[in-house]
């Protein structure tokens, strides 16, 4: 396509993401252009309502509801989607892959559940499919896991991938406040959406996890796989707890190669409070990755926002423009070329923490730890605290064990006549 002068965009969204792509592609249009040897020009947008307020100087006739004013036009490009969601917008895509229009989402459930489908797509039309914002917003991990590091074998790949819980664990360790109060206020300042679930339940971190669990190893990662626990159950108590064995409590996601296959899990984790994911904090993210022979590195950065989201957009527009300039569109496609088995949970090791509330009388821990000892769960320290009347409060740190392990003690203690309640279980990393 070197004849071509001007790339036409097709936008598909204008929300928050897409207001900050229409402004980062308008008002850097220049330097956009000396960068990339095209200009790149906003043809239509596709929106519910052209009536609306977008709070940005567009021309009205831009803008469009109907889909086939972008996928049926043999002048757009490259179609942006920041609409979100499944249906329809699976349908849009999948119709510009196979009108030949190179594709950039920040869609991280489209590319989760359907990233084979999408592929194959882009690859039998000869397109693009670029996908940077849909983990992390404005940190470049995606391109730099497929490109900067493709000469590693990847290790190990976790982090702090949901601003939303990260923000609210923030408040909670910082300020003691409770978890309702601070959902509260994360939804009051827009962190959080009216149906905090995908975020609090840990399915946000999940799907970013299996996608980039996906890009580190080589191998088709779905959300399915992915083990999955919140940030619900986390008390003020857990935090203090925690502080006081010298921890931190973080919504991670983590993924690890091991022999028996890929290990990917997000939870709530504590990790010592010297660790560097300990100092990032509210809504900032941090993705850490350790390769064969870069070793260990770390990319931390705002993991959402209009601008910061749009940033990664626009830098995906960007490769797109650049590989239809020199007529490789798709060089980097799908990188799951390996079938490695997922390991089951129950097969997973870590160290555990473990509150327990007990009848506060003589012999409660050695039949507790027992119980441990006899399904190979030894334990590293012991905190006892005393509640109200005849309850104390087991706190516990296992050494490394299996979860299985771990999983089937706590059946056992359960039912111990001594155990009240076992309040919580949480791993331990680092």
């Amino acid at each position: 396509m070197p004849h071509k002068q001007v790339v036409k965009i097709g936008l598909l969204g204008l929300g928050t993401v897409g207001r900050g792509v229409y402004r980062i592609l308008t008002e850097n249009v220049e330097n956009i252009q000396r960068k990339v040897g095209l200009k790149i020009e906003v043809q239509k947008v596709l929106v519910r309502d052209t009536s609306k307020d977008r709070g940005i100087d567009i021309d009205p006739s831009v803008l469009t509801t109907n889909i086939g004013d972008i996928t049926n036009n043999p002048e757009i490009d490259i179609v942006v989607e920041v609409l979100g969601g499944i249906s329809p917008t699976m349908d849009y895509v999948l119709q510009s892959l196979n009108r030949g229009k190179s594709v950039v989402t920040a869609n991280k459930d489209m590319i989760a559940m359907h990233g084979k489908e999408l592929f194959a797509a882009a690859e039998a039309n000869n397109c693009d499919l670029f996908f940077e914002a849909s983990v992390a917003g404005g940190i470049p991990i995606i391109r730099t896991l497929k490109q900067s590091l493709a000469s590693n074998n990847i290790e190990q790949v976790f982090g702090i991938i949901n601003g939303t819980t990260n923000y609210m664990l923030t408040k909670m360790t910082k300020e003691g406040s409770d978890f309702n109060d601070v959902l509260k206020e994360a939804q009051a300042k827009g962190y959080a959406e009216a149906d905090p679930t995908a975020d609090v339940e840990g399915y946000d971190a999940a799907r970013k996890i299996a996608i980039l669990s996906s890009i580190s190893f080589n191998t088709r990662v779905t959300l399915d796989d992915v083990y999955v626990e919140g940030i619900t159950k986390i008390s003020t108590e857990d935090i203090a707890y925690a502080n006081e064995l010298g921890y931190i409590i973080k919504l991670l996601g983590i993924s690890k190669m091991t022999d028996e296959g890929i290990e990917v899990r997000v939870h709530p984790t504590l990790i010592p409070s010297d660790h560097p994911l300990t100092s990032v904090n509210d809504a900032f993210n941090a993705v850490f990755v350790r390769g064969d022979a870069v070793g260990d590195t770390m990319f931390y950065g705002q993991g959402a926002g209009e601008l910061p989201t749009a940033s990664a957009v626009v830098a995906d527009i960007m490769d797109a423009a650049r590989d239809m300039l020199r007529d490789v569109p798709g060089i980097i496609g799908c990188t799951c070329y390996n079938n490695k088995p997922i390991k089951p949970m129950g097969k997973t090791k870590s160290r555990y923490y473990i509150r327990i509330l007990v009848h506060d009388k003589p012999g409660v821990l050695s039949s507790i730890a027992l119980v441990f000892g006899n399904k190979g769960v030894s334990l590293a320290s012991v905190i006892q605290k005393d509640v109200e009347g005849s309850t104390a409060e087991l706190v516990l740190i296992t050494h490394g064990t299996k979860e299985e392990n771990v999983q089937d003690a706590l059946i056992d203690i359960k039912q111990l006549s001594c155990v009240k309640e076992i309040a919580n279980v949480l791993r331990v990393e680092g």
